[in-house]
């Protein structure tokens, strides 16, 4: 049986209800059930019951040492539909302070941002399997700046993203 794709995350935070704020105006998520110390968030146009989880457990917790002192989870990844809204998306993560970086991965668009407790996550919008050159397949293996502009001009701010799928298939 194998795994088709992500269905939801869970993640530890300092305080919930600023967490549900941050990933609320950042990203559009919305409140599908809460709890003490506990709510489910499902994204914008998800058929999932909830896609992300977030569980209080105070303000006297530590950062995360994963990727500098211990292994553990470096980021979460969701994608957009279009690279108009990845860049609305820069825009709304630049407002908010939350924007780390953006990169070109060749088949994928990305942007990295951080949420309030420091946990680092992706937005990125995947090259349709059909418009995918042996350039881009080869740029995997590198990381370039991203350059929407290019990138829109290339693929069209409207063109719907692989979903899921950015190798041949």
């Amino acid at each position: 049986m194998p795994v088709q794709r992500l269905n939801h995350a869970v993640l530890y935070v300092r305080d919930v209800e600023r967490s549900v704020a941050f990933y609320r105006e950042a990203l559009g998520f919305e409140v599908v059930m809460g709890m003490r110390g506990a709510a489910f968030l499902q994204a914008p146009g998800s058929t999932n019951d909830h896609d992300l989880g977030l569980f209080q457990i105070g303000p006297d917790a530590d950062a995360s040492p994963a990727g500098r002192t211990s292994v553990g989870l470096y980021h979460l990844a969701w994608e957009v539909d279009t690279l108009d809204e990845l860049e609305r998306t820069e825009a709304r993560l630049s407002e908010l302070g939350a924007l780390v970086g953006a990169s070109d991965h060749g088949t994928t668009k990305a942007l990295y941002a951080k949420d309030p407790d420091g946990l680092e996550f992706e937005v990125s919008w995947l090259v349709p399997a059909a418009l995918l050159t042996d350039e881009a397949l080869a740029a995997r293996s590198t990381i370039r700046p991203l350059d929407l502009r290019a990138d829109k001009e290339r693929y069209g701010g409207s063109t719907r993203g692989g979903v899921g799928v950015s190798v041949p298939v």
